[in-house]
Formats: C-alpha cells, structure tokens, sequence
C-alpha cells in the first residue's frame, strides 16, 4: 500500500508510512479505502474522524491510472464512509504548489477555507 503512496510523492522522510497504515488499519475511528484493477491495487486513500471532523490523507491514484475518474469515487467511498457514522465534515490539506490536487478537490466541492494550519510533532522527528 504504501508503495502506491511512494509512487504517487505522497511521502515524507520524516513520517513513518507504513506506520500511518497499521495505525488506520487497526483503529476504531479510521480505515483505508482501495481501488482495485484486476485485484491490484491502484488507488486508496486513508479517512478517520475525531468524533467531531472528518479528515483524509494519503489520496493517491497510480499515475499509470489518473484521469479515469478513480479519484472522484475514492473521495465518494472517503464521504460515505464518514456520513455513515455521523461525521458531518470533512477536512483535507493539500501541500502549497499543489495546484492540479487544489483544482481536483474543487471540482468535488471543496472549498479553500480561511483557516491557519499549526502542526507541531510530538515524536522528536
């Protein structure tokens, strides 16, 4: 799974991918979503929710697959997948520079919000 990640440049150095994936897989409140072309995997997209927002990472498509409207169900399944246990929004970020995912998320009706995003990591990285 993560190799479609890797593949996509949705990773990072500093973050622990196959990590991300054990820890969506095995809890009560996330899941990772796949979309398989003849039982291989090609797209996915990893979703959980505090109780109170929804948020989805890791969205990838394989770039031999793109354009074939994968995306836009892998986001769908991502919605149903938090409106069927209450969650009433969903939060994503998308990296600056990152115009063409700007452009796909709009197309879906995401809004870009007037928000400050903080981070700090708590794993000394």
């Amino acid at each position: 799974m993560t190799r479609l990640w890797s593949d996509c440049g949705l990773t990072r150095p500093w973050n622990d991918a196959d990590s991300d994936f054990d820890f969506a897989i095995n809890g009560p409140s996330s899941t990772v979503i796949v979309g398989l072309i003849d039982g291989k995997i090609v797209a996915s997209s990893m979703v959980g929710h505090d109780g109170h927002r929804g948020v989805v990472y890791y969205v990838s498509v394989h770039p031999d697959q793109q354009r074939r409207r994968l995306g836009q169900r892998l986001m769908a399944e991502a919605e149903l997948w938090l409106t069927s246990r209450g969650v009433p929004k969903m939060n994503l970020i998308v990296r600056g520079g990152n115009d063409r995912a700007v452009e796909f998320y709009e197309t879906l009706g995401y809004q870009v919000e007037p928000n400050i995003q903080m981070g700090k990591r708590l794993d000394g990285k």
